[in-house]
């Protein structure tokens, strides 16, 4: 079903003055290669029109044969002629695809770089209002659509526009009288014709939708087949079933009898036409106005110019599909990025130090996706440099909102938060993150090495203070154990690694890249005790000597901070040490006694 709405919402293309100029601007990507296009075009018209030539030497041929010919050529001289044209016609071809092979390939190669440039550039509120899968559907089957176009079909659009066009002129040079037949009966049953295929197209999409339905009926009771069971709905799945291939069947009628209508079309109405082209020639042959070369020739020419039409056709509707695979495309192209790369596609990173508390100063915020909702109403708060606090409240309450803020991935709507003496928004975007590290309670690996992994924290560290950053997280008794060691494969998001291990590899990462400001955001919420012991201690020693913000539900690993801040409805309602905050026998109180905080 989602793919058959994305199917529609490609077909469904406005086609309009703004929407041919915006989809035009695609092919700036061919300008570094236009010579390459040029002459791919050159070679394309001389292609077509050696190929064109080809009925023409055919008919004179069989005109010399019959010695109906006036011109002094022998068989031979024809055949010879034929074989060098086709040689010609194989050069040109064998170029022109060359040519069209790099302009395709290196042009569609510089869109996704570019479109992969600009998403990973965009601000975070992007991802949240797109979804992971349309945006690889972007990079990958729009970004195809337009290969195509690049490659195949705007060649095909003009070789079929060249086929016409040398096509009709060869007729009016050659039978002007036939030609006007022709031009009254083939292009307006060729129309005929492609009116009838797009419904049949439409009927064997609408066939092929309702089977994928139907199909994932099986697929859905089958995945749930113990609620099946448990429910006693066999018979009310069996049902459902038989109710969407009924209308499987149904649809399939419609289609073949659709088809055997076409069939008959095309043998009764379209072989008619030439059938009465034939015949208006045959009775100029008979009337010795014509040869039976230029006969031949002309019922050749008129096949490929119904040929033509019907391609141009077929061609428009794949470029009025690629309009809007480029409208979805220059949607991503146009938008502001958050981070400006370079000419190389990199920028180095300006090493700042932070100095100074952090601080939240009457700080309102709702999520771009969720507008009615605020989550901070008016927050403060204050972090002396090398602090250790920690935020604890009940879900909902913007603990993560803070980390994200403090990360900007949003901006906020009115207040105001500082470092030091200077608005976070005042840095570089890169040159400020690189010094905040993170480790989320589900800690997010690449599919690659455990090196390679922990290098992401600095990717151009040595291999001593991969060691050591490995050694420091405590996950270096656990590397070395593995016969590859650093180099070993971890597999997609790490799963070949338990989650005290990812953990420990994601601290290695943090301890790496060496932050004035660490994020533990319930780093060890999902951990067993054992594993969750290693991993604290993980963490006090990445804590040393920098301002760390913790959110945890665990009492354990709060009870040492510097500072508890304790929120509630989008602001801080307790702060204190743990002893302190006991004492006031309040909300933290509450919670403490449990043996919980706000789980």
């Amino acid at each position: 079903m989602l793919r058959r709405r994305q199917e529609d919402k490609n077909e469904k293309v406005k086609l309009t003055k703004e929407s041919i100029r915006d989809a035009l601007k695609i092919f700036n990507y061919i300008k570094p290669y236009k010579w390459q296009f040029i002459g791919a075009l050159v070679l394309l018209f001389l292609s077509n029109l050696t190929f064109m030539s080809i009925p023409l030497f055919i008919g004179l041929m069989v005109d010399i044969a019959l010695g109906a010919s006036d011109l002094d050529f022998t068989i031979e001289d024809v055949g010879l002629l034929l074989v060098i044209i086709l040689v010609l016609q194989g050069v040109f071809g064998y170029i022109r695809i060359i040519l069209n092979a790099i302009v395709s390939e290196k042009g569609i190669a510089d869109v996704r770089k570019d479109l992969y440039s600009k998403i990973i550039s965009l601000p975070y509120d992007f991802f949240e209002e797109n979804k992971t899968g349309d945006l690889i559907s972007r990079i990958t089957g729009d970004v195809s659509k337009l290969y195509s176009v690049f490659s195949v079909t705007l060649g095909e659009f003009f070789r079929q526009i060249i086929t016409l066009l040398i096509g009709l002129t060869f007729l009016i040079v050659m039978a002007p009288k036939l030609s006007l037949v022709m031009l009254m009966t083939i292009p307006a049953v060729v129309i005929l014709a492609i009116l009838f295929a797009r419904v049949i197209r439409k009927l064997s999409k609408q066939r092929q939708d309702e089977l994928a339905d139907s199909n994932s009926l099986i697929g859905e009771a089958i995945q749930s087949i113990q609620v099946v069971k448990a429910f006693a709905n066999e018979v009310f799945e069996n049902l459902k079933y038989k109710t969407s291939i009924t209308k499987v069947v149904t649809t399939s009628l419609k289609y073949a009898r659709a088809r055997a209508l076409f069939a008959l079309f095309i043998i009764t109405i379209f072989f008619g036409a030439i059938c009465f082209i034939i015949y208006m020639g045959a009775r100029m042959v008979q009337d010795g106005t014509m040869s039976v070369g230029v006969l031949l020739s002309f019922v050749t020419y008129t096949s490929l110019i119904g040929g033509a039409i019907a391609g141009l056709a077929n061609f428009s509707s794949e470029l009025l599909g690629a309009i809007g695979a480029t409208d979805r495309v220059r949607q991503i192209l146009d938008r502001v990025p958050e981070v400006v790369f370079s000419k190389n596609g990199q920028n180095a990173i300006q090493k700042i130090k932070f100095s100074g508390p952090i601080e939240f100063s009457n700080v309102h915020f709702t999520y771009p996706t969720r507008p009615d909702i605020q989550i901070l109403k008016g927050f403060n708060m204050k972090i002396e440099k090398g602090q250790k606090v920690a935020l604890v409240g009940p879900s909902g309450v913007g603990k993560s909102t803070i980390i994200q803020l403090l990360l900007r991935f949003y901006n906020i709507a009115d207040g105001q938060i500082t470092i030091g003496n200077s608005s976070i928004y005042d840095y570089e975007i890169r040159s400020y993150r690189s010094n905040i590290a993170i480790v989320p309670q589900e800690v997010i690996l690449f599919g690659g090495t455990i090196r390679e992994n922990i290098l992401y924290g600095q990717t151009d560290a040595s291999e001593d203070k991969v060691i050591e950053a490995a050694k420091k997280s405590n996950s270096w008794e656990f590397i070395e154990s593995f016969p590859e060691g650093l180099e070993t494969i971890i597999g997609e998001r790490g799963i070949k690694l338990s989650g005290g291990q990812r953990q420990r590899i994601a601290i290695a990462r943090a301890i790496l890249k060496d932050p004035d400001i660490l994020l533990l955001d319930e780093a060890t919420s999902s951990l067993d005790s054992e594993s969750e012991k290693v991993v604290q201690d993980a963490l006090r020693t990445l804590m040393e000597n920098r301002t760390s913000i913790i959110i945890a539900h665990r009492l354990s690993t709060i009870t040492d901070v510097d500072q508890i801040f304790v929120m509630q409805d989008g602001k801080i309602v307790e702060s204190g040490t743990h002893p302190e905050l006991m004492e006031m026998k309040s909300l933290y109180f509450k919670q403490a006694s449990l043996g919980n905080l706000f789980e």
